[in-house]
């Protein structure tokens, strides 16, 4: 009897993994797709963003670059069963995720209000940047729900087996929108002129 259950929860859980990768390959194409919109307007046409990007789009990239290496910590801790240090790291990837959501909405501002770079403009190429950083930000907005259901998760008497998977869902989701906007800020810093 309990084989059979370990076998259904195992058969779930697969399930669930295979869904969390339909939803990453469905977003790379979302992505993919905004990016090939955004070379088929600005090639040829001299529409390039013809802005400087703000300089907090640099320091959000450093903050969830650090965010991926705190999760990585937690993971190790999950592992280590070092549920302490789990909570720690993934309360401080929390923390630098709702900071990078800050910085990115300190950007958009300094698009708008500073730089006069608004959202409907001439240049369409412009409104790219807030295309692609909105879309992101809406990722992160769910992924720092599934931080917290993780986080929720760490405090509760769960199998290891189920904190383990918690943890690896949570780490590819996170990691794979490390790399994204990593891939689009230095796509953005490429077509600045």
């Amino acid at each position: 009897m309990m084989a059979q259950i370990q076998q259904e929860d195992k058969l779930n859980l697969g399930a669930k993994k295979f869904s969390m990768w339909i939803f990453i390959l469905t977003s790379f194409m979302l992505f993919a797709a905004f990016t090939s919109g955004f070379i088929v307007y600005s090639g040829g046409r001299g529409h390039g963003l013809n802005v400087i990007l703000p300089q907090a789009f640099k320091y959000s990239t450093a903050v969830i670059i650090l965010s991926s290496i705190t999760l990585l910590m937690a993971s190790k801790a999950a592992k280590g069963l070092q549920f302490g240090k789990q909570r720690l790291y993934l309360w401080l990837t929390f923390f630098l995720g709702i900071a990078f959501f800050a910085i990115q909405i300190y950007a958009w501002y300094v698009l708008t209000y500073k730089m006069q770079v608004y959202f409907t403009n001439p240049n369409a190429s412009r409104s790219f940047i807030y295309v692609f950083s909105g879309m992101h930000l809406l990722h992160v907005l769910a992924a720092l729900l599934v931080l917290l259901s993780t986080i929720k998760g760490s405090y509760s008497n769960i199998p290891q087996v189920r904190n383990l998977f918690k943890m690896d869902m949570t780490s590819i989701f996170w990691h794979f929108l490390d790399i994204v906007w990593i891939c689009l800020y230095v796509f953005l810093l490429l077509n600045q002129y």
